[in-house]
C-alpha cells in the first residue's frame, strides 16, 4: 500500500469512527484537532466526559492489531495536546478520558470498528 493509499484509508477510518462514536452516544466536539506537535483525531463528549480518541485503521492484519499502533511515544504526545486541549478551553474541572477505536476493512470492503475506552491514562509527567 502506498503512502497516499494509507492516507486515504485512515480518513476513511476516522470518518467511520466518528459515525460509529455518534451511534455509540458520543457527541463529536473535534475532528483531526492540530497542534504543533501533532494531531488528536477525535474529540468528543460521552456523558459529560471529554474523550480524546486516537483511531487505528488497517486493511489487513500483517501489521498487528491497530491499536498496538498507539505507542508510548504516541501516548505521550496525546496527553499534551489533551491538556493543551483541556487549558485553552477552561476544561480542566471537567472528566477527561483516553479511548481508541480500532477500525478494520474487511474482505467484503467494510468496515468494523472496536471501541476501547479508557485505553490508556495520562503519561505521567502530563499528569495534573
Amino acid at each position: 500500500m502506498t503512502g497516499t493509499q494509507r492516507i486515504k484509508l485512515g480518513s476513511r477510518g476516522e470518518e467511520f469512527a466518528a459515525g460509529f462514536l455518534k451511534k455509540q452516544g458520543y457527541v463529536i466536539l473535534e475532528t483531526n484537532y492540530k497542534t504543533k506537535i501533532g494531531e488528536i483525531d477525535i474529540i468528543a463528549r460521552e456523558n459529560g466526559t471529554i474523550c480524546f480518541i486516537e483511531v487505528k485503521t488497517r486493511a489487513a492484519l500483517g501489521q498487528g492489531m491497530p491499536l498496538e499502533a498507539v505507542t508510548f511515544s504516541k501516548r505521550r504526545k496525546l496527553s499534551q495536546m489533551a491538556l493543551g486541549y483541556l487549558k485553552l478551553k477552561n476544561l480542566l474541572d471537567v472528566k477527561a478520558r483516553f479511548d481508541a477505536v480500532s477500525v478494520i476493512l474487511d474482505k467484503d470492503g467494510k468496515f468494523r470498528a472496536d471501541l476501547v475506552k479508557d485505553a490508556f491514562e495520562l503519561a505521567a509527567p502530563y499528569a495534573y
